[in-house]
């Protein structure tokens, strides 16, 4: 499988992942603070991938396979330089959404989060590309439904809510960034450098911020090791490697799928429920979501819509 359908199968696989790293995340933070859970967890996924390059790589060397994850030249400095712009740009957003999680639940976390979805083709503006007037009624639409999904009865929101939210913003740069470098650059090098700037950022937060008590690492190993093995070194990798295929908007329509996951993975593994008002929310969100990757479908349907 090579191409467009390789790239587009990876990204899927890292959406279901993600989905499931919700519930992960949510339990692993019962056993320790935020920036501890992320440094372990973005480090052993540094170590995992960094395992994974010394072991194919002379296989590589040997049979003459550049791999569909690197490019015809190399650019070392580039690489340095995607890593680091990445990770910090990782460790943001993460720490955002982990300081999140602590105060919502697993299924408002993860349509919050695809919100991201709209934030890409709205941040596209800086980089010069034309956004179709479809995307501000999408982002009307989702306004809505977060209303729906976030709003209490008291008509406050929760600062869980208002944390996963900015980590959707981030998440947008992120993705956007991962979709410059990964066709420039070693992708599955780039991926394993900005885990170990995201682990190492942590890992000094959590020295200045937090205690460190071996006993409850090893109490939350089980959330830990998917979080860092799967969600981190997995998921994150498949990301930079399937981007190099697929267009950053597009990626961003296939990673919407994360939202219905997450919801799946509370329901089935923490038993969380939503009310039909935070239901009709997501169906907002997530209607929106759509519209805003097929602005031509559409246009269409309320031109046909109207004519009728």
């Amino acid at each position: 499988m090579k191409g467009k359908p390789f790239g587009a199968a990876m990204l899927i696989c890292a959406t279901v992942i993600w989905g499931g790293a919700f519930v992960a995340q949510s339990v692993g933070m019962r056993y320790m603070g935020l920036f501890t859970f992320n440094a372990i967890r973005f480090l052993v996924g540094g170590v995992a991938v960094l395992a994974f390059v010394s072991f194919v790589a002379p296989i590589r060397r040997k049979n003459g396979f550049s791999g569909a994850w690197r490019p015809s030249g190399q650019h070392p400095r580039l690489l340095w330089k995607g890593g680091i712009a990445c990770g910090i740009i990782l460790f943001a957003m993460i720490t955002l959404q982990q300081a999140g999680i602590c105060y919502t639940t697993v299924g408002k976390a993860g349509f919050i989060t695809t919100l991201y979805i709209l934030f890409v083709p709205l941040l596209s503006i800086f980089l010069g590309r034309k956004i179709p007037f479809t995307v501000f009624i999408c982002m009307a639409i989702a306004m809505a439904g977060m209303y729906l999904l976030c709003i209490n009865e008291e008509f406050t929101i929760d600062k869980g809510d208002i944390y996963v939210f900015l980590s959707a913003i981030v998440a947008a740069m992120h993705i956007l960034l991962i979709g410059h470098f990964s066709p420039l650059v070693d992708s599955v090098k780039l991926s394993c450098l900005q885990f170990f700037v995201c682990g190492i950022l942590s890992a000094i937060c959590a020295s200045l911020f937090e205690p460190l008590d071996f006993t409850a690492i090893i109490s939350g190993w089980a959330p830990l090791l998917y979080a860092g093995l799967l969600s981190s070194g997995v998921a994150y990798t498949f990301q930079t490697v399937g981007q190099r295929e697929i267009n950053p908007v597009v990626a961003s329509l296939i990673f919407s799928l994360e939202a219905v996951f997450s919801a799946l993975s509370g329901w089935l593994i923490l038993g969380e429920r939503l009310s039909s008002k935070e239901m009709l929310g997501c169906v907002l969100i997530f209607v929106a979501i759509v519209m805003a990757q097929s602005p031509r479908l559409f246009t269409r349907f309320a031109t046909r819509s109207y004519r009728r």
